[in-house]
């Protein structure tokens, strides 16, 4: 009974917060909602007893959202990714592109003629999988991911070479900060 209240819960959060990323006015605003609808896609794929594919969902999604994050701070700085914008262009022809997706995707799957189950499945479905998905490349991607972490702390570095003490110089107690663009905080 938990289990299927959790469930509900995530599909109705899922829902919501991806229709909030085409609501929301801002991109950062939307990277969140993003990254929420993708992690509880995940916590639903591990309760339906798909461990493996649902901790790589979240991990690779809340990683690729922190690099979008990254990426505006150090492209656009912060305040750009907060103010208002339109995040739909062009509302009727993306709806009738979705529309014909949807109709050719559907058609697709239900006239495509599946080919029927060949052997049994594995004992050990996660591990099957896991192996059919990364295969050789476990140690590449070990070592890699260090790498990947110490490129998004660079970009954070390097988006923000001043923090909010910097403006202040060697003496804090001054009560004006040498700002070097007018209008800042201390304006």
């Amino acid at each position: 009974m938990l289990v299927n209240i959790v469930f509900w819960v995530l599909a109705v959060a899922t829902v919501l917060s991806g229709a909030a990323v085409f609501r929301v006015n801002s991109m950062a605003r939307a990277t969140y909602a993003l990254a929420i609808s993708f992690i509880t896609v995940g916590i639903v794929v591990v309760l339906l007893h798909q461990d493996y594919i649902g901790l790589v969902t979240i991990l690779m999604m809340v990683m690729e959202m922190a690099v979008m994050a990254v990426y505006m701070v150090m492209f656009m700085g912060m305040n750009p990714a907060l103010m208002p914008m339109k995040m739909v262009h062009s509302k009727r022809t993306a709806v009738i592109a979705a529309g014909a997706t949807f109709a050719v995707l559907g058609a697709g799957a239900l006239l495509v003629p599946w080919p029927s189950r060949r052997g049994t499945p594995p004992a050990d479905t996660a591990r099957a999988l896991g192996e059919a998905l990364m295969g050789s490349k476990m140690l590449v991607m070990a070592v890699i991911a260090p790498a990947m972490v110490a490129t998004i702390v660079a970009g954070v570095v390097l988006a923000a070479p001043r923090g909010r003490y910097d403006r202040y110089g060697d003496d804090l107690k001054r009560s004006r900060p040498d700002d070097p663009q007018p209008g800042g905080v201390g304006r």
